[in-house]
């Protein structure tokens, strides 16, 4: 839905019917993840994409029965089909599943849902996907703060899933969850799709330097927010820095200590100067925060580690450290070197090998891994 969100409000706020096409299951290697949606208003215009291009004729077919039919919401299901080279299927081999449902006058809090990510605000939308037929399709906007809207008809239900919602915000990941089943509370059992439409992630890199340049640049094609921070004001300029979102002169680690992280911040300390380096690390290791890598050479790595270990770093957290930051690519410029650096943060994120493709054996696209505490659809 939010790759879609600016077309679907216009069509709300015109009160023009449309389906809309959600993937609401993947296994496999499929295109495109769970969230991702196509949408088609009585016109025949579509917009989005739920395949890539595999099966998008297959569903606006369906799209366009049920906005003629109305009725309930439709389901479709696609997997690889290598018996007929003419039938419907995915080319990669995994499976998704589909959800169509016909929208024609959206409830307010919908609007307000699309109204908030439009304007960039951390927001969720929880989309019911399987369950009493009265439910199905049935939404509730989730603000980061505040009060929910909408209602899927049991204050038990709206609790759950308002703080798996949340949760799923944090970390900003779109994802299915499984409510109810509880018979003594909340007996329904319910999947629903959870949209997380969450503020940018941000990079914090430390070092006013040229790969730092590079790194700020690579960092924003990602969509970090990304700061650039040094206590050496006449290296921390924004004119150096053009793809930061802010540069910062103070100490590295008195500006982490003031600044907000979560579990999707990148920490990116590029200094390897041992009076900026050592008080910032030694904090960052403590943070709950999704990366700490630490420019280097093997030697200052070691020397490094030693420093950690005398001011009180644990074993542990010394674990949780980057360093040489980046992963082996031969990377020479600082260009090079800020594709190394991302590289490895895709990969430590997505719990990928960084090894080729082409070594390996199996699905190329990784099931979201279950955020502790949260239980997550099959």
């Amino acid at each position: 839905m939010l790759n879609i969100a600016d077309t679907l409000h216009r069509w709300c706020r015109e009160a023009r019917p449309f389906a809309l096409a959600t993937v609401v299951h993947v296994s496999g290697s499929a295109p495109l993840p769970v969230g991702t949606a196509l949408a088609v208003d009585t016109d025949g215009i579509a917009v989005g994409s739920i395949s890539g291009g595999c099966v998008e004729a297959a569903v606006y077919e369906l799209c366009q029965r049920v906005l003629a039919e109305g009725g309930p919401p439709a389901r479709a299901a696609f997997g690889y089909s290598d018996d007929d080279s003419f039938a419907v299927g995915l080319t990669c081999g995994g499976e998704i599943e589909v959800l169509v449902q016909r929208v024609e006058l959206a409830e307010p809090h919908l609007v307000t849902a699309l109204e908030s990510m439009l304007a960039g605000y951390h927001t969720a939308v929880a989309h019911v996907v399987d369950g009493p037929e009265e439910l199905l399709g049935r939404t509730l906007h989730v603000p980061g703060e505040g009060p929910h809207d909408g209602t899927l008809g049991s204050g038990s239900e709206d609790r759950q899933v308002v703080a798996h919602a949340r949760a799923l915000l944090r970390v900003g990941r779109t994802a299915r969850i499984e409510v109810g089943g509880d018979a003594d509370t909340c007996p329904r059992q319910l999947t629903v799709l959870v949209h997380a439409h969450a503020l940018r992630p941000r990079m914090l890199i430390f070092g006013a330097v040229e790969f730092a340049a590079a790194l700020s640049q690579a960092g924003r094609f990602l969509g970090y927010r990304v700061t650039v921070c040094d206590a050496r004001p006449v290296f921390t300029t924004a004119a150096r820095f053009p793809h930061a979102d802010e540069v910062v002169t103070d100490w590295p680690h008195r500006y982490l200590a003031a600044t907000e992280t979560d579990a999707r911040t990148a920490v990116c300390v590029l200094t390897h100067d041992a009076k900026f380096d050592i008080p910032l690390l030694r904090l960052a290791l403590t943070l709950p925060v999704g990366y700490v890598g630490a420019m280097g050479s093997r030697r200052t790595h070691e020397h490094r580690i030693d420093l950690l270990r005398e001011v009180g770093v644990s074993q542990d957290q010394l674990a949780c450290l980057h360093s040489p930051i980046g992963l082996d690519l031969g990377a020479r410029t600082p260009e090079e070197t800020a594709i190394s650096i991302t590289s490895e943060i895709i990969a430590h994120a997505n719990r990928g090998t960084g090894l080729p493709l082409s070594h390996g054996t199996g699905p190329i696209h990784r099931p979201a891994q279950p955020l502790p505490g949260l239980a997550t659809a099959p």
